[in-house]
């Protein structure tokens, strides 16, 4: 059975958005692959841009989260934007509140954490790397 990962770009935070991630949800990071790490490149790369992370994963529950900084001529340009969100289902109400929390400080809540409809504990925000996040408990059926 294929699996689903979610992978980030940053504008050259990728180290500091991994290390943010892995104080929220722990695990162990798999390393941070530099591009300096590229072996016989066609050509050298200015120290600063040899320092930025081309990839790097993060095992958050049953899926991992992998990322890279996005340099020009490496990939298409960040575009901020609304196109994707990362869902995470706590395990309780709880942990669905710190998790939020966590994610939130620094960042933008677009919907406080509260019972929904449809039958969840839900809430919406994005966080200071402006990556959008959806944090939800499965209310007990009654």
């Amino acid at each position: 059975m294929s699996k689903t990962s979610v992978y980030l770009n940053f504008p050259g935070t990728t180290e500091d958005a991994f290390n943010f991630y892995q104080t929220i949800f722990g695990g162990e990071n798999m390393g941070f692959m530099r591009y300096g790490d590229m072996p016989n490149p066609e050509q050298p790369l200015p120290d600063e841009l040899a320092q930025k992370i081309m990839h790097t994963a993060l095992p958050v529950g049953d899926m991992i989260l992998m990322g890279a900084d996005a340099i020009e001529g490496f990939g298409p340009p960040i575009i901020y934007g609304n196109n994707f969100s990362i869902s995470v289902s706590a395990e309780s109400n709880a942990e669905a509140d710190s998790l939020f929390g966590k994610l939130a400080d620094g960042g933008i809540i677009t919907m406080p954490m509260q019972n929904t409809f449809w039958g969840d504990y839900f809430g919406m925000c994005t966080d200071k790397f402006g990556i959008n996040w959806m944090v939800s408990f499965a209310l007990p059926k009654e």
